[in-house]
């Protein structure tokens, strides 16, 4: 057993040394240039004429102001961290003063954006749950308007 290993390690020693005297083929580089690399921007072929990117268009005053009215419906989960009448809700982007319903009866609230989709669900206040009567042990769903 011992033998074996010493003439597999031989003959492996043997092809090594034998592959230190291999010349590099022809046409193959020395060495990897280490200079800058070219940006993908760089490497894009240029755009077809006539196919120009439009011009962004500046946003109208419409497109900035906030919604208004009836924003939609969502599912209200309690949230007793904070105090006060306020309501996290996707349905908004900006905070701004709205009005909460639920079953006829409305409250002011302070919206609060949230992330997610809009059909996602929000977060309420204890007062405002209070405030609106719905089940504190429930998931109501409660109409949101600005």
């Amino acid at each position: 057993m011992i033998g074996g290993m010493r003439l597999l390690a031989v003959t492996a020693l043997i092809l090594l040394s034998a592959c230190a005297g291999l010349k590099r083929p022809a046409g193959l580089p020395e060495a990897t240039p280490t200079g800058p690399v070219a940006q993908p921007a760089a490497i894009r072929p240029p755009d077809r004429p006539g196919e120009l990117p439009a011009p962004a268009a500046a946003p109208t005053a419409a497109a900035t102001a906030p919604a208004t009215g009836t924003l939609g419906t969502t599912v209200a989960s309690l949230d007793a961290s904070e105090p006060g009448l306020w309501l996290r809700t996707p349905l908004v982007k900006a905070r701004a003063p709205g009005s909460v319903a639920y079953q006829g009866r409305t409250v002011t609230a302070d919206l609060i954006p949230l992330d997610g989709p809009a059909t996602a669900g929000s977060r309420a206040s204890l007062q405002l749950m209070q405030a609106l009567g719905a089940p504190l042990t429930a998931l109501p769903e409660v109409t949101v308007s600005r």
